[in-house]
């Protein structure tokens, strides 16, 4: 089981999420906007919390699918989008087990927007491994994750290398488990695609004390 049961109190007692990052936009402009047909394209986002990147997918025209956890994320989710007359297939389920929802190349693209820092190492994988399988042939992945030196990394008890809990300070305080990847990581995970991009952002916090840093990672299914 990869779900952590602590996001579920942080989805009942947080409101946030109600817009896509930037790079969200980046990715699925320039990669699908050229197609005349966008009920046909098939995106699927991981982790997809209370709805921010399926609502702005699915105001866009894809055919938008989504999956948490959270029975709250995806009821809030649902809301949301219901709330604009806007459409997903959204499921609750642990990612662990995503061959058990979705069929293998089924998918254009997935996405993962800070979904998979929230797991052990070993469950990355098998849910990397997944993803894969459920892409289409040259269908393509977009991942955005923490990078390690960001603001909480060290700052709480580490349960294996680079992965940690009840983090001290920063964004991730009181977000559960969060693994901080470095780049030979992000390299080594890569090599599941073809024409992997690795970039990163990076800002400051506090008055420039502090930073957090996240990689940006896109990758294709060879075809």
């Amino acid at each position: 089981m990869s779900w952590d049961a602590s996001w579920e109190n942080i989805f009942i007692s947080q409101e946030w999420g109600k817009y896509p990052p930037e790079d969200v936009i980046r990715f699925v402009a320039r990669n699908f906007y050229v197609f005349p047909d966008r009920k046909q394209i098939k995106l699927l986002e991981i982790g997809c919390g209370t709805g921010a990147n399926v609502w702005y997918m699915s105001r866009e025209g894809f055919d938008v699918y989504g999956i948490d956890g959270s029975n709250t994320a995806i009821a809030k989710a649902e809301n949301y989008l219901d709330s604009e007359g806007l459409k997903a297939h959204l499921q609750v389920g642990d990612l662990i087990s995503l061959s058990n929802f979705y069929p293998p190349a089924y998918f254009d693209a997935v996405l993962d927007i800070a979904c998979l820092q929230h797991n052990s190492i070993e469950n990355i994988k098998i849910i990397v491994e997944q993803v894969k399988t459920m892409l289409k042939p040259g269908g393509r992945i977009f991942s955005m994750t923490v990078a390690s030196g960001s603001w909480g990394d060290g700052l709480g008890k580490e349960v294996e290398p680079g992965t940690f809990i009840e983090i001290t300070e920063g964004p991730l305080e009181g977000k559960g488990l969060c693994h901080f990847f470095n780049l030979e990581e992000v390299q080594q995970l890569s090599n599941y695609f073809a024409d992997v991009q690795i970039e990163y952002l990076i800002r400051s916090l506090n008055n420039q004390q502090q930073y957090y840093k996240h990689w940006l990672v896109e990758g294709k299914k060879q075809l």
